[in-house]
């Protein structure tokens, strides 16, 4: 959902299938015809919304503070994550690990502009070579 400067909240909806989203990534400016994205509006009679458990996911006031702090924060947080999230699947740090070592990551982000594309794969590879360094000072 994206709510605009004029109050104005537009939302994309569709059911919760991840091969939507692959479906996005893989066609990308087009649109794939496919059969498991579009709800059913006459059987749909409400929807619900809650506010998110930030006790179950830690990072996601990491992700918020990143996209406060703007720059390049985002994109270190994201290179970051695929560190620590690889890390946890290799076994080298717990789940609740993956929180701790985004936590000294984002703590490690030198600030950075986003000057150009550039830039940010620069700043990409950087907030990797952290991570890889916080993953191994932890094992």
């Amino acid at each position: 959902m994206v709510t605009f400067t004029d109050g104005a909240t537009i939302a994309q909806l569709s059911n919760p299938d991840m091969r939507l989203c692959m479906g996005y990534a893989l066609a990308w400016p087009d649109r794939l015809d496919v059969p498991y994205g579009a709800i059913d509006w006459t059987a749909l009679n409400r929807l619900d919304f809650e506010l998110p458990d930030r006790g179950a996911f830690g990072c996601l006031d990491l992700a918020f503070a990143a996209g406060r702090a703007g720059r390049t924060a985002p994109a270190w947080l994201n290179a970051a994550n695929e560190v620590a999230v690889a890390a946890f699947l290799d076994g080298a740090i717990t789940w609740m690990g993956i929180t701790e070592l985004l936590t000294d990551a984002l703590d490690a982000w030198p600030g950075d502009e986003a000057t150009d594309v550039d830039a940010v794969l620069d700043v990409d590879c950087r907030a990797r070579e952290v991570a890889t360094a916080l993953v191994t000072a932890r094992s």
